[in-house]
């Protein structure tokens, strides 16, 4: 779990780093420009530490299923190589599928004066900005998203049995001690993909949304989470506390 943690942590500042700067500045001194490569840069940056940070959650998913559902087995399943295999999935698997983007928005013509509604640059915001056929770019996104969501899926599907074997637990204190992990995973879970489902979807299908609650809400799955993780973990991680 502490892995899992330190690799949360590092993606968590990784991407307020390539968003909250710019924010900023945008704020405080009025930088509203970008170089057209570094609004794909930070898009692709953005897209790629969001992907990461959903793979760590379903690991910590998988970690905490291993640990409530086969206890016995814990140290016999999540061994330093099985580790390193899963720390290489987290970082390889979400580049992989988001690299395509970059050149999907390469490919696409812009014939006017580019301003993007957003605080930072991203995928979908800047291919509506195109004056050319952005179907391709609208499908691409889609598969990514629905990849997002399938963890989604397993993470729920691993809670469903996590949960059934904690009641199952027959002392109080161990149902408690592992009610009280789980609760904190959920919590970030909650956190992060309410806001950032709301996001993407929004792009593609909230025609009727207002403009502002959107802007809003995509601010807050990136800013929102790297402030509560450490809140929730510090709080509720007998450990990380003292």
């Amino acid at each position: 779990m502490f892995y899992f943690l330190a690799i949360l942590s590092t993606v968590d500042l990784a991407l307020s780093t390539t968003s909250v700067p710019r924010t900023l500045g945008i704020f405080w001194f009025e930088a509203h420009e970008i170089t057209f490569g570094g609004c794909v840069a930070q898009m692709f940056l953005i897209h790629t530490f969001t992907g990461m940070e959903a793979e760590v959650l379903m690991a910590m998913a998988f970690d905490r299923y291993v640990a409530v559902c086969a206890p016995l087995q814990y140290t016999a399943i999540l061994t330093s190589l099985v580790l390193v295999g899963i720390g290489s999935w987290i970082v390889i698997r979400p580049a992989l599928f988001l690299l395509p983007l970059i050149y999907l928005i390469y490919r696409l013509p812009f014939c006017h004066a580019c301003t993007i509604a957003h605080s930072y640059c991203e995928h979908m915001g800047i291919a509506k900005l195109s004056c050319g056929n952005i179907r391709i770019n609208a499908i691409y996104g889609l598969f990514v998203v629905s990849l997002f969501l399938l963890n989604l899926v397993l993470i729920a599907t691993s809670y469903v049995h996590i949960l059934r074997a904690v009641f199952h637990l027959p002392s109080q204190d161990a149902r408690g001690k592992a009610l009280s992990t789980s609760g904190s995973h959920l919590a970030v879970l909650c956190v992060f993909y309410i806001p950032s489902v709301f996001s993407f979807l929004t792009h593609r299908f909230g025609h009727n949304v207002p403009h502002y609650v959107h802007i809003l809400v995509a601010n807050l799955y990136l800013v929102i989470p790297p402030v509560l993780n450490p809140i929730i973990y510090g709080v509720r991680t007998k450990q990380i506390r003292e």
